[in-house]
């Protein structure tokens, strides 16, 4: 792709970094912000530039915040003796928009993956315990997703909270085997945290 324009080059260059951006899909948002006004265009990027400087974890949760605590963990209204573990941001986005769950969250940051070099040490497993230990937690709902990654990180957090007081539970099987919870529809995420299963039953039922 040849351009008249150095600008015009560095522009698109650093739109085509993003995931699934080309450099034919970068040229046109390029060319767009050049059609747009350059208030509105430094709006843009100032709010990317905030974004970027600004955003801090939730200390509680892990959450993105805007704070040290996000508005999810900050709200009186939500029902804080669930806790619904994920693996990312997207996943609580994903759950957010059915409306279906009032509970709080735990971002694991991730999950289980030995042949990755994801272990317990590189996930948030030890705050999940902490919060279990000194909240008022009665219920750990597992939204992640069924893969065998997925499942062995269930298993792996349920055994460490086995002399804990809480119920654990996960998501029904709505969601196939091997697909991830964020491209989930909404109704068929919604139904799977509705009909979750004691963790005990989801054992049995997996390993038939």
């Amino acid at each position: 792709m040849i351009f008249s324009s150095k600008l015009i080059e560095d522009a698109v260059h650093e739109f085509s970094k993003l995931p699934g951006i080309g450099k034919k899909t970068a040229l046109r948002m390029v060319l767009q912000l050049m059609k747009m006004e350059k208030e509105q265009v430094d709006g843009f990027t100032g709010a990317l530039s905030r974004m970027r400087h600004e955003i801090q974890f939730c200390e509680q949760c892990h959450n993105v915040s805007d704070g040290k605590v996000c508005a999810i963990c900050a709200n009186n209204r939500r029902n804080r003796s669930q806790i619904c573990v994920v693996e990312s941001i997207r996943d609580v986005i994903a759950i957010e928009s059915t409306q279906q769950y009032n509970g709080l969250y735990h971002l694991l940051g991730g999950i289980l993956s030995p042949l990755d070099g994801i272990g317990p040490e590189q996930l948030n497993i030890t705050t999940l315990q902490s919060r279990v230990a000194n909240t008022e937690v009665e219920e750990l709902i597992m939204a992640l997703s069924p893969t065998i990654e997925g499942d062995t990180t269930v298993y792996y957090i349920a055994k460490q909270l086995k002399d804990v007081n809480v119920r654990i539970t996960t998501i029904a099987r709505g969601i196939s085997f091997g697909g991830e919870l964020e491209y989930a529809d909404e109704m068929t995420l919604a139904r799977s945290i509705a009909k979750r299963l004691p963790i005990d039953n989801y054992v049995s039922l997996h390993h038939k």
